[in-house]
């Protein structure tokens, strides 16, 4: 009996591998998207911080603080803008891993499907093979008999 053998085995390597690189790529698009989110966490915590202390300090470092505060809200709008970037970015990624994925699967089922479909000849094969050996006893018994 021959071994198994996937015609399209160098195709399905090539869907694997390439929905190896969208999971990949899926994965930098969330870290950044994660990295943006902590960015922008943070930026609310010193602006709360620099509003408490704003007050603390005295008259004249009030408009200090004030610049400050715009300031750490501008740099929170551009995280802002930057973290909706990043969500595209994201599910634009998460849809080329999904496709990746289902190209990879299909392969993977017609593959099962054949393979499924080599054991049951095999068996078959050698069903047929015992039972030639079988029925070639039962010949020669006959004849000696």
């Amino acid at each position: 009996m021959k071994q198994f053998r996937f015609g399209l085995e160098k195709i399905l390597k090539l869907r694997r591998s390439r929905e190896e690189e969208a999971k990949l790529e899926l994965g930098k698009a969330v870290s950044v998207l994660g990295e943006l989110e902590m960015k922008i966490e943070a930026a609310a915590e010193e602006k709360f911080r620099a509003m408490a202390l704003r007050f603390v300090r005295g008259a004249s470092e009030i408009v200090h603080y004030d610049r400050y505060i715009l300031r750490l809200d501008k740099n929170r709008e551009a995280l802002l803008e930057a973290a909706v970037q990043a969500e595209l970015a994201v599910e634009e990624a998460r849809g080329a891993y999904m496709e990746a994925s289902r190209d990879r699967q299909v392969m993977d089922k017609l593959r099962d499907r054949r393979l499924g479909e080599y054991r049951r000849r095999s068996v078959l094969e050698e069903i047929a093979a015992s039972d030639d050996i079988s029925g070639g006893r039962r010949a020669r018994s006959g004849i000696g008999g």
